[in-house]
């Protein structure tokens, strides 16, 4: 069987070298996403940052501890609570204690040019501030303290300040920090500025800057810099001035044995002991790798999962059409005394010798190319700078074994048929395709359309929601494509005629051929259309999903907005300028909603925390600004005592109480008030600002009362907002920078998806079709013979590679038009009421290039043979 397949493969090397092309690219993506995949599995293991040189540091526990039957189980708190003044006093018995203090500290860079003008503030804006908001909630330093370098951002759009966190001076040698120009800060008005080695705005010792802090905005002098660390740009100020700023100890770095700290705590303080590695906690955002790495993680892995699929589909293709082709050769083998088994095992043979051939070289290409991939992903922002490949060498092992399994099962099951044929029926079938559909390709075709149909329908009846989720939707569209896939030689006869149907009614034979080639060579054009099928899908479907929801999600914000303008901090976690609240407050003519981002925990079921994001209002203040999809109970309804829920909570009876652990940690029993529709899931929790766990204001909502003047209310917000460096965007500016754009990860991490997909598609078409016209010399030879002149073959070539790929085209949409009609009828069920969006552009593009790819594979081989006399061609044999 092995000189067999040998001597096969030497005989139709252009088969097998089209099989091997798209074998190997195959593995090689999946080597190369398999690479890429294993290296997010683990964050890079980093020390202590911010309290390095630290001995111990005592912060507010961190997370929120519950016992449930089946265990403790833990969540991260959203506004971890302070270290209080009596425990700061009890611990600064046992040795020299340092307070740390975290706070927003944007820095406007010093102008320069003939132009330049002394920094100044207006009046009242750089006061303490008085009243309810006095004393402005502690941020978390997870939150608060940005990266520098490429994710260092501006604390607000359309301003020229760098967004800083600031500390204590005293607190700065835990890092260590040290002075490299200048001294340190010894008044109020003094500061320490951290420098960005290779971007952000230079400061320099002398420069006088204005900084935005939660007391107000003053202009400083930085009178000496500190080399930045990576992990924060901060801002050093005298530590009176620092407690004045920001009156609550965020940790408390001590000098003393831990032991005899944990001693003088106790079991119950509520304070956790960070010693050693365990000192990381306390730095900004300490779980930001593992976090960046989520995403990354869920891209690689929605990468991988398509291009096993798409290049599993496109290789069982490949070898179907592969078998399929040599009918005519298997008949005479068995016509020679050849058994059903030994054309099976020739076959697999051949198979198998392909199959690692072909794999060995994917895994060498893929090992190749991962670097490019995971350095194309960093450049365009879809991991972080750091992530690199690791030594993991198992997706390599996986590539290889999944490529030759994929050529074994595809020419198992392509050749199963071919060994059962009688050698009459093999001769006879290698003229016309006929009896194309066996019964077990039928069962199965109805076996997966009918789950491919069966289990949306039951998601729609029972969790809508489910649908909308990026696994269901990347994945629900395989089990159609499947399907489609496996009708395809039943539904290209009548695709291919509806297509051709007025090119053959045009004068002239060139339509005619066309329509009846294509409906004669079944498997030929069945096998041209799949990969355009399959590609067609999943673009129209992933793109078509990606935008209905963007336009849901835009829908609801339009529809639950009302107010006239919106006011955000323009980076998360960093709340607005006081001042700017206590001024947009006594606007004369607005109604004003003031807000904040915390979070609510659920225990569910005894078993699972589950936190949801909430928002803070004034209930009064939310009816007046928004119109929320509200499905039982009253928002008037909401108070101290009450909580907002939505439809995918366990309990949403209104009445019911409700267990709940709020931002800071604290257990509260609250009544349900109202419930919302789930719609596309940013229908969130909504408590009052008793339960809001520590967090600051962070948005404002602006309504002008009626009868008031719209102009006036503007002129005022601007006023206040450039008084306080606040931004201020009208509703319609809000919306649109709220929206997603053309650098959102989310359509990028798609177009390296489709780019995936789309590059086993054209290897398919083009290895398809060289195939397919290289088998056709002698129907080319009895055209000329019949009078045909060349270009007139070369362009039935070419036609019928066209209509080949339309037949695919119009069953992935097909396919495609299904899926969207899926999530519409989810978005629907969840009270969102908005358009389908279909990705004309898109698919106009895959079909155009997939068409332009199809002709000229089909074409070039075609005039190759044309070179030959007719004559010669017409006599040939296989």
């Amino acid at each position: 069987m092995l000189m067999l397949a040998l001597s096969g493969m030497r005989t139709r090397w252009i088969t097998f070298v089209g099989s091997f092309v798209a074998l190997a690219l195959g593995v090689g993506l999946i080597a190369a996403t398999g690479l890429a995949l294993a290296a997010t599995f683990g964050a890079p293991e980093r020390g202590p940052e911010r309290f390095a040189a630290a001995p111990v540091v005592v912060r507010a526990a961190d997370h929120l501890r519950v016992d449930t039957p089946t265990g403790t189980r833990t969540k991260p708190l959203d506004h971890p609570g302070p270290v209080g003044p009596r425990t700061a006093d009890r611990l600064a018995a046992l040795g020299r204690t340092v307070e740390d203090r975290t706070f927003p500290a944007d820095v406007t860079a010093p102008r320069t040019g003939p132009d330049a003008k002394e920094l100044r503030t207006s009046p009242g804006v750089a006061a303490a501030r008085t009243g309810a908001d006095a004393k402005q909630p502690r941020t978390s330093p997870a939150v608060t303290a940005p990266r520098a370098g490429a994710d260092a951002k501006k604390s607000r759009p359309g301003q020229d300040s760098e967004a800083r966190v600031g500390h204590p001076w005293q607190v700065a040698a835990a890092a260590p920090y040290r002075l490299t120009s200048g001294r340190a800060p010894a008044a109020p008005g003094e500061i320490v500025v951290t420098t960005r080695p290779g971007g952000g705005t230079p400061l320099r010792t002398g420069d006088r800057v204005l900084v935005r802090t939660p007391a107000g905005n003053a202009p400083r002098t930085v009178v000496g810099t500190v080399a930045g660390r990576g992990f924060e740009d901060a801002v050093f100020f005298t530590d009176d001035e620092a407690a004045r700023i920001s009156p609550d100890i965020d940790a408390l770095v001590v000098h003393a044995d831990a032991t005899a700290v944990r001693r003088a705590l106790g079991p119950d303080s509520g304070m956790d002991v960070l010693t050693g590695h365990d000192r990381r906690r306390a730095d900004p955002d300490p779980d930001r790798d593992a976090r960046a790495l989520v995403s990354v993680n869920a891209l690689l892995g929605t990468a991988a999962g398509v291009t096993l699929f798409v290049s599993a589909a496109v290789v069982a293709s490949t070898f179907s059409f592969t078998v399929a082709q040599r009918r005519r050769e298997f008949g005479l083998l068995r016509t020679a005394g050849a058994t059903p088994g030994q054309i099976r095992r020739t076959v697999c043979a051949e198979a198998v010798l392909v199959g690692v051939l072909a794999s060995a070289a994917g895994v060498w290409l893929g090992a190749g190319g991962a670097p490019l991939l995971v350095g194309r992903m960093t450049e365009a922002g879809l991991a972080p700078p750091w992530f690199a490949l690791g030594d993991a060498s198992w997706p390599l092992h996986t590539a290889f074994w999944t490529g030759v399994f994929v050529a074994t099962a595809g020419a198992l099951v392509s050749c199963h048929r071919a060994g059962r044929t009688a050698p009459t029926e093999a001769l006879r079938e290698a003229a016309v395709d006929s009896r194309v559909m066996p019964a077990s390709r039928w069962a199965a075709a109805v076996l997966v359309l009918l789950a491919g149909l069966g289990l949306p329908a039951v998601a729609l009846a029972v969790d809508p929601g489910d649908l909308l989720g990026r696994k269901s939707y990347i994945t629900r569209p395989m089990l159609l494509v499947v399907g489609f896939a496996l009708l395809a030689p039943v539904l290209v006869r009548p695709v291919g005629r509806l297509l051709t149907w007025l090119p053959a009614r045009l004068p002239g034979a060139t339509g005619v051929l066309v329509r009846e080639n294509t409906t004669a060579g079944v498997r030929r054009t069945a096998a041209v259309a799949a990969p355009v099928l399959i590609t067609v899908a999943l673009a129209a479907t992933l793109t078509g999903t990606v935008a209905t929801l963007e336009e849901a999600r835009a829908t609801e914000a339009r529809t639950a907005t009302t107010a006239d303008f919106v006011v955000t901090s323009g980076q998360e976690g960093r709340p607005l300028a006081p001042a700017f609240v206590e001024r947009a407050r006594a606007v004369e003519g607005a109604v004003v909603s003031v807000s904040r981002s915390t979070a609510v925990t659920v225990l569910e079921e005894d078993t699972a925390l589950v936190t949801s994001q909430a928002r803070a209002v004034d209930p009064a203040g939310l009816a007046a600004v928004t119109e929320l999809p509200v499905t039982a109970g009253r928002l008037s309804d909401l108070d101290d005592d009450a909580i907002i829920v939505n439809e995918e909570w366990l309990t949403t009876r209104v009445g019911d109480r409700v267990t709940v652990w709020l931002g800071d940690g604290r257990e509260a029993s609250l009544r349900i008030a109202a419930v919302l529709a789930t719609g596309t899931g940013d229908n969130g929790v909504y408590v009052t600002r008793r339960n809001a766990g520590g967090a600051g204001v962070d948005r404002i909502d602006v309504k002008v009362a009626e009868g008031a003047d719209r102009r006036a209310v503007a002129a005022a917000l601007q006023s206040a907002g450039a008084a306080t460096g606040t931004r201020v965007t009208t509703r319609a500016e809000w919306l649109a920078a709220n929206g997603p754009g053309a650098n959102d990860p989310t359509r990028t991490g798609l177009r390296m998806i489709l780019g995936i997909a789309l590059l086993c598609t054209a290897t398919a078409l083009a290895n398809t079709l060289v195939m397919a016209t290289s088998d056709r010399v002698r129907d080319l030879a009895v055209l000329r013979l019949a009078g045909a002149t060349a270009p007139q073959v070369l362009r039935l070539v070419a036609a019928e590679a066209v209509v080949a790929v339309g037949v695919g085209a119009v069953l992935g949409g097909v396919v495609a038009a299904v899926n969207l009609l899926v999530v519409w009828g989810a978005l629907v069920l969840l009270g969102v009421m908005s358009a389908v969006v279909v990705p004309w552009g898109t698919l106009g593009l895959v079909v155009a290039a997939a068409a332009l790819l199809a002709a000229i594979s089909a074409v070039l081989p075609a005039s190759l043979a044309l070179r030959t006399r007719p004559v010669e061609l017409a006599g040939a044999r296989e």
